[in-house]
């Protein structure tokens, strides 16, 4: 079983960057699809970025694309999501989570097996 702690989060102006960080333990990446959510007050929770399995390939929510990159270090056991050119609509909890392979859609949450405790990310205008 694989147990997953986020760290990073904090408040940011807009236009601003940070860097989350997802430490994994228990397990090693290569036996999971691992992936960053998040959850905005009052709405449901939403796909942000992932893996593929193997690392080699990545994914990402329309709303991101182009300004988040998720990358990891295998060596630490160590998942990343660098967020450039924050918005206020990017304010909410952030998690990361992994996945046994197998799922026919990994932007789903209840495809996850996995979740660390979230980290609070507040771009304010």
């Amino acid at each position: 079983q694989v147990q997953l702690v986020e760290s990073g989060g904090g408040l940011v102006q807009a236009g601003g960057s940070l860097r989350l960080a997802c430490a994994a333990s228990g397990g090693a990446f290569s036996n999971y699809v691992m992936g960053w959510f998040r959850q905005a007050p009052g709405k449901e929770r939403e796909f942000v970025a992932r893996f593929r399995r193997s690392g080699l390939s990545t994914y990402y929510a329309d709303s991101v694309k182009g300004r988040f990159a998720i990358s990891r270090d295998s060596t630490k056991n160590t998942m990343y999501l660098q967020m450039n050119s924050l918005k206020p609509e990017d304010t909410a909890v952030y998690y990361c989570a992994a996945s046994y392979p197998g799922s026919s859609d990994y932007t789903r949450p209840p495809n996850y097996d996995y979740w660390g405790q979230g980290t609070q990310v507040t771009v304010s205008s």
